[in-house]
């Protein structure tokens, strides 16, 4: 199975099922693909609302970073998340829960915590969340995908995507050109 996700504003998953619909018993939805020949085939989707975008509120809400590119050299500096955890659940939790109510946490504060433990924690709560999808979609599937294609501007922190490799036991492939969706409906409108 082609397993994608695009780490944008929210996280994206998709796993190509072919011409088996496959539904899932994991809190996913099935949805309509198509074949590079245009012809109709299923995945399997899910949606994590706050990806990139715990990001975007570090630096414009919290005026922590100054920009995204530089949370990849933060998380970097440290051997650790010190026990920090974030769930950004800012407009509550997309797949597998798909509670509206929830709202974001902060957990593991201690008098030592600073910036640099919340920027690696923001970025590992991305990864965190995809993961969450992963063990959705290898159950659902009876197989363990050792492949995820990513895509979107979160792919270029190369923190993100090791630690995302590191944590889901996956091996990440990551294009050139990172604006795949982009590319993607542009392609779409020419077979159409």
């Amino acid at each position: 199975n082609d397993t994608k996700c695009t780490y944008g504003t929210g996280c994206f998953m998709l796993a190509n099922t072919g011409k088996n619909r496959i539904d899932s018993d994991n809190g996913l939805i099935t949805t309509i693909s198509c074949d590079k020949d245009g012809n109709p085939t299923y995945a399997i989707e899910g949606s994590v609302f706050i990806g990139g975008a715990v990001i975007q509120w570090l630096r414009d809400e919290l005026n922590l970073i100054k920009n995204a590119q530089e949370s990849e050299d933060i998380a970097n500096s440290l051997n650790g998340n010190d026990g920090i955890y974030i769930v950004p659940a800012f407009t509550g939790l997309g797949a597998p829960y798909w509670n509206m109510e929830s709202k974001g946490t902060i957990t593991g504060l201690t008098r030592g915590s600073n910036t640099k433990n919340l920027v690696r924690s923001a970025l590992e709560s991305i990864a965190f969340q995809v993961n969450d999808l992963i063990e959705c979609l290898n159950n659902d599937l009876k197989c363990e995908i050792k492949t995820l294609k990513v895509d979107g501007g979160a792919t270029a922190n190369n923190f993100l995507m090791q630690f995302q490799s590191d944590i889901s036991k996956i091996n990440i492939q990551k294009p050139n050109n990172i604006e795949s969706t982009a590319l993607g409906a542009a392609l779409l409108s020419g077979i159409g």
